[in-house]
Parts: C-alpha cells; sequence; structure tokens
C-alpha cells in the first residue's frame, strides 16, 4: 500500500518547539472531520480512518494528532473514546461531541488525505490492512486472532512504520521519475 499524499503547507510545525505541541486535537474533532468529509459511515470504517489518521500525521507532522490511546482490538485499532460513544450503533452520520473547525489546517489536511487515500476502501477492507501492518500485529504479539485485546498501538511505533513506507514511496517516485 502506498502512502496517501499530503499537500505541502505553511502550517505549523513541531520542529524547533522545544517538545511543546502547537496544538492537539481531540478524537472527537477528528471523528467530526472525518463524518464531515465522508456523510455517514460504519463505525468500523470511522475507527480505521482514525487511526490512519494518526499514523499519517505522526509522520507528516512528527506530532500526534491526538492523545487518547489506540488499542489493538481483534477487528482492528480502535479509540476507546470513540467505542464508547458509538457502542451499539452501526452507522453515524456526525459527531456531537466533535467539532471539525477546532483543528488545525494541518490536521485538517491530514484528514483530508487519508479519507482521500483511504476512503474508497471499506472498514472490512480496512481492517484486513491493518492486519497485515506491523504496528497492530506486534500489539498483538501473543494472543490468538480472535482473543479480546486492549494493548495500546504506541505512536512510536506508528511513527516508524508509516514513516518507512512514505520514504519507501518517495524513493520509488524518484527512480520511476529518473527512467
Amino acid at each position: 500500500r502506498s502512502a496517501p499524499k499530503r499537500p505541502q503547507s505553511s502550517s505549523e510545525s513541531y520542529a524547533g518547539n522545544k517538545g511543546v505541541w502547537p496544538k492537539v486535537a481531540s478524537v472527537n474533532d477528528v471523528a467530526a472531520a472525518i463524518l464531515e468529509r465522508t456523510g455517514p459511515l460504519d463505525t468500523f470504517k470511522l475507527q480505521k480512518l482514525t487511526y490512519y489518521c494518526q499514523a499519517w500525521h505522526l509522520v507528516w507532522d512528527s506530532e500526534p494528532l491526538f492523545l487518547e490511546p489506540i488499542e489493538a482490538w481483534a477487528g482492528g485499532p480502535v479509540v476507546r473514546a470513540l467505542y464508547d460513544q458509538h457502542r451499539a450503533r452501526y452507522t453515524v452520520s456526525d459527531w456531537p461531541t466533535g467539532n471539525a473547525s477546532a483543528l488545525t489546517q494541518s490536521q485538517r489536511e491530514t484528514v483530508a488525505a487519508v479519507v482521500e487515500g483511504y476512503g474508497h476502501l471499506s472498514g472490512r477492507q480496512l481492517s484486513l490492512l491493518t492486519h497485515r501492518e506491523a504496528p497492530w500485529r506486534d500489539a498483538r504479539n501473543g494472543l490468538a486472532p480472535g482473543d479480546r485485546g486492549t494493548r495500546v498501538i504506541e505512536p512510536a511505533a506508528m511513527q516508524d512504520y508509516y514513516l518507512g513506507l512514505d520514504q519507501r514511496d518517495r524513493k520509488s517516485t524518484r527512480l520511476n521519475s529518473s527512467h
């Protein structure tokens, strides 16, 4: 799977900020922004898009998009803070506890790029994709496929893995354009 593309922007940067992030979003604001772009979604897909928003924001901005932990459940990555709000609902069309306009320009660009890059896939396809990737697999290490699990997928593991994908894509693009 190739990395989604995000437009270059003159947005905030973590570099030189002495370890203080400019503005970390709430996962509720991220969910609201995803739904604003996609319209109604099944909650399975919302969870996976939220995961990929966090992963790619860590790569592109070197900071977390939100601080709520992501757990490695049997069906793929889940943010329990979202799950607790959508439990027993198959589809959601809005996220009343979130405010998409609270996101910074850079955060909105991440959401837009992830929705554009992954939004055509179903929740099930996204789940299968996460199951092939190291951050979820490593967090589930030692658990059987259907076992319940609440281990956290560490942001550093996500950043390392997806940064590798991004760098591989850039190298491939350079090689292809030189022929």
